[in-house]
């Protein structure tokens, strides 16, 4: 088959439609995954007894295990074990696969980046009555976030590139809309390339979002 540049094109708006589907995921995603991973980041930091154990287990196996065995486990398997998970529609169960497997990495890029705050700071916030807790969250993680970010973001990015997995488990997203395209024209080539190219354009927009944000979170610490 030649290329058909004008299955081509008519492609493009027809999968932009299902593009919100999964920039929700992701989003949803994030969201979830922050505030998991920053919980378990100050758990590692200040090394709370048995807490601490289970968050390395915890990031252990999520970035140990590939995601799509992770969310075929949470989707397919968990249920059998747990009756009350039966219920769990296609596109939560993404949503959570997501969150728990992207929070083990953003839990170890927090934990980096807090680790990188000189270690004075949380001394002096100690030695005015603050706990650590509290200094972690006043002091400690406003700082941790602009050394983060870039890791951060590379992170969401990848997520966002990671829903195409959701197809796996019936979520109707872009990648799914996409697959059954091209069984039913046999345009396998024009159907992926246009993905591809919207997948590509939405991570050169989220690559720009980050430079600016660096930009911003940068300046007050340039002379």
């Amino acid at each position: 088959m030649n290329f058909d540049v004008t299955y081509f094109l008519e492609m493009i708006p027809l999968l932009l439609g299902y593009l919100g589907l999964t920039m929700k995921m992701a989003s949803l995603g994030l969201v979830f995954a922050l505030i998991l991973a920053v919980n378990m980041a100050v758990v590692r930091v200040l090394k709370i007894p048995l807490l601490d154990w289970l968050v390395q287990l915890f990031i252990s196996f999520f970035r140990g295990t590939p995601l799509l065995v992770q969310l075929f486990l949470l989707y397919y398997g968990l249920p059998q074990m747990f009756p009350v998970m039966v219920g769990i529609d296609a596109f939560s169960a993404a949503v959570i696969g997501l969150s728990l497997h992207f929070s083990a990495y953003m839990a170890e890029s927090i934990r980096a980046a807090i680790l990188g705050i000189d270690k004075s700071q949380m001394e002096a916030a100690l030695s005015i009555g603050q706990s650590p807790l509290m200094a972690m969250r006043r002091i400690i993680l406003p700082q941790a976030a602009r050394i983060a970010l870039p890791s951060l973001m590379n992170q969401f990015v990848d997520m966002i590139k990671s829903t195409s997995l959701a197809f796996t488990l019936g979520v109707a997203e872009l990648m799914a809309r996409a697959q059954m395209e091209a069984s039913s024209s046999f345009r396998f080539f024009e159907c992926f390339l246009a993905v591809a190219l919207i997948y590509w354009a939405v991570v050169v927009i989220f690559t720009q979002l980050q430079n600016r944000l660096e930009k911003h979170l940068n300046r007050a610490y340039q002379r």
